[in-house]
């Protein structure tokens, strides 16, 4: 079932995209994308104030034995969350994301759903050695 709505939702936006079919505009549409994504979480923090950024270099102790001890210590620096509305545009700015990503999937004729497979399956088997 999730590989159908996936498939889907690629054809949709095979479909859908007519202005921007050329792979130099897909992957600068796509860029585009990225940056307001970027935006809208950095305006989420300094103009609606909803979260805010603590960041430090995180410290790690000499004798952390395993990975779950570690992630303990690990913090994303992150105070809050989102308001309604930040949530709103953060999730309207990813769907614009998905969408150029699945562009450049129909472009470059890869099924979208296969590379999430893929990736899926890569971080089962690597675990914490495809720490990225």
């Amino acid at each position: 079932m999730k590989d159908l709505i996936c498939d889907e939702f690629q054809n949709t936006v095979n479909n859908l995209l007519i202005r921007h079919h050329s792979v130099l505009d897909v992957t600068s549409k796509l860029n585009e994308a990225t940056c307001r994504v970027n935006r809208s979480v950095i305006k989420a923090v300094t103009d609606c104030g909803c979260v805010s950024v603590e960041a430090k270099k995180i410290q790690l102790p000499d004798n952390v034995e395993s990975i779950n001890e570690l992630k303990s210590y690990l913090d994303n620096h992150l105070r809050g969350q989102l308001c309604q509305q930040c949530r709103e545009v953060v999730i309207s700015e990813l769907g614009k994301l998905l969408f150029y990503t699945a562009a450049l999937c129909n472009t470059l004729d890869i099924n979208l759903y296969d590379v999430f497979i893929k990736e899926y399956k890569e971080a089962e088997a690597l675990g914490v050695y495809n720490m990225r």
